[in-house]
């Protein structure tokens, strides 16, 4: 008799539906691993102090000489002209479209620079060698065309790439760039606090100040100069931070004797300054915090030319001839030790043609 051999039909040599699915999920951990590893062992992490390269040549600061005139100017990589905009503002672009913009901008700011005959040059927003200025060393462009000072540079912004927005940023080594017509015999780079956490810290900038000192022939005094890029995009804390740092600082060099120019764009207006001509024209627009005057103590004046708007807002191109529905900030400005008196100081109108900033510019005397 035949047995019924029947049997449930085996499983085996069946593919579970949910491998595959598995499998690609796996994968996009691996990579997405990887991705944070790299960025990881790459991160810039600079030391709380480091000493600077001084490049160049320049005569001593003289005895008998009792003046200093600074110009300060964010020169937003020479790729924020008056016809970009950008992502971080409300724009669309990442970066200029050419090679040629960026130097017809950076022919411009040097001839400028030049022109102005300051004795101190602090520029922000100086690019080495970074995509979005094709890689030009601005440092070297802007130094050929000023004869006679000495220059230091202090990154705040180094990333192999960045790989945000579409298209993304790419490579970015940029950061603080001094030019000054006296020796310079210290420079110091000193970190800043960053607010931004792993793994967004990465790719995000480094801020520093840069501290410049010129000895003063005959005496045991010097100049210090200090050139400032505070956080843009932080929800505050950062910037309050940040400013702790460089109000203690300060106050420790007044405690010496030295006089002391701070200058740069501090992404804040002052809240001794009457911003209230620039006031916010849409909500959703990047919002201007305010810098506490008061932090500073009583032995420091914070200045800001307000008669002329120091930045201009990046979500679209700028038409030119300060139309009055534009958005305009007050950012830049100079913080200066009570031993110097104040000859003059401004914003100079310069109607954002080849920056989204204006230079600012002050005179001092040693009283």
């Amino acid at each position: 008799m035949n047995k019924n051999t029947n049997t449930p039909s085996s499983s085996k040599g069946k593919k579970s539906p949910l491998k595959l699915p598995c499998k690609i999920l796996a994968i996009i951990l691996v990579l997405v691993f990887v991705f944070l590893l790299v960025y990881t062992l790459a991160e810039y992490r600079p030391k709380d102090f480091e000493e600077l390269e001084i490049s160049g040549s320049a005569a001593p600061y003289p005895a008998d000489k009792n003046t200093l005139s600074v110009l300060s100017w964010n020169i937003g990589y020479g790729g924020l002209s008056a016809n970009e905009d950008f992502f971080l503002d409300g724009g669309k672009n990442t970066g200029p479209e050419s090679k040629e913009e960026v130097e017809n901008n950076l022919e411009k700011i040097g001839a400028f620079i030049k022109e102005s005959a300051a004795d101190v040059c602090y520029l922000q927003e100086t690019d080495k060698n970074s995509s979005r200025s094709f890689h030009i060393d601005e440092t070297q462009k802007i130094s050929a065309v000023v004869d006679g000072a000495e220059s230091v540079y202090s990154p705040n912004y180094k990333c192999f790439y960045v790989p945000v927005p579409l298209p993304p940023i790419g490579k970015v080594d940029a950061g603080l760039f001094t030019l000054s017509s006296y020796h310079i015999d210290n420079a110091e780079r000193i970190a800043l606090p960053c607010p931004f956490s792993w793994p967004l810290r990465t790719v995000n900038l480094k801020r520093c100040i840069e501290v410049n000192r010129v000895p003063i022939e005959d005496s045991d005094k010097e100049w210090v100069l200090v050139n400032i890029h505070l956080e843009a995009y932080d929800s505050g804390e950062g910037k309050i931070a940040q400013t702790k740092v460089l109000s203690d600082f300060l106050k420790a060099e007044y405690k010496k004797g030295n006089y002391i120019v701070a200058a740069g764009d501090f992404n804040q207006s002052f809240s001794n300054i009457d911003t209230s001509a620039y006031p916010l024209t849409d909500e959703s627009l990047w919002l201007c915090g305010q810098l506490d005057a008061e932090s500073f103590g009583e032995h420091f004046n914070l200045v800001m030319d307000n008669s002329t708007p120091t930045c201009r807002s990046l979500d679209k191109p700028y038409p030119g001839g300060s139309p009055s529905d534009f958005q305009y900030y007050m950012l830049d400005g100079f913080i200066v030790s009570d031993n110097l008196q104040i000859d003059k100081y401004e914003t100079i109108d310069l109607d954002f043609e080849n920056s989204d900033h204006n230079p600012v510019y002050i005179e001092v005397t040693i009283k």
